[in-house]
């Protein structure tokens, strides 16, 4: 194997997703920052949620909401869905694990609230449930996918859709997003 081969065409493949996802997302983007920041200003909060490499996205960008960003600064009400083992498995075992969001969003989501589910596939039916559950009470919904938005097109307000197939490269683009809606929330709340 030629690790220096390999390691160079990972970097290229991942800098023409850069390009490709900075042109797809700039208009939900937008419209996500817009009903994020008027959420905080009028007591909402923002609520995160996915499965696996998804799930470590949700908790990343939920704290760096809750704690600090780019400087200190007062925290911003943010959640994330999978850091509750207790409530992840009454749910999965009383009422299956495609109801493992849906279930917590009725219970902790208020109408106002902005509600971001993460997919690459965008066809996980437990963030599928949870985001029309956060319609249904009135949120605002956004999903982050990856080429096309899978069947979580349907179910948001802002749909951020990678345009690719490659889970890694979406995944790369999702924290990237991720970090880049933290840092324009922030700057748009006036907190930094």
């Amino acid at each position: 194997m030629d690790s220096a081969k390999f390691l160079s065409e990972q970097f290229s493949a991942h800098a023409g997703v850069i390009d490709a996802t900075r042109e797809a997302i700039a208009e939900p983007f937008a419209r996500l920052l817009e009903a994020a920041a008027s959420s905080v200003r009028n007591g909402g909060k923002v609520v995160f949620f996915g499965n696996g490499g998804s799930a470590a996205d949700a908790q990343h960008l939920a704290t760096e909401l809750g704690v600090r960003y780019i400087t200190d600064r007062d925290p911003i009400a943010a959640i994330a869905l999978t850091t509750d083992t207790s409530s992840l498995t009454a749910i999965g075992n009383d009422f299956g694990f495609d109801e493992l969001f849906a279930r917590q969003v009725q219970a902790l989501v208020n109408k106002g609230d902005v509600v971001i589910g993460l997919s690459t596939s965008g066809n996980s039916e437990n963030v599928v449930r949870g985001l029309s559950k956060a319609r249904d009470l009135g949120a605002f919904t956004s999903a982050m996918t990856g080429n096309g938005g899978g069947r979580l097109a349907d179910q948001t307000d802002a749909l951020i859709a990678v345009p690719s197939t490659d889970t890694a490269r979406i995944q790369e683009m999702h924290i990237l997003v991720g970090h880049s809606f933290c840092g324009a929330l922030e700057q748009e709340l006036g907190l930094i």
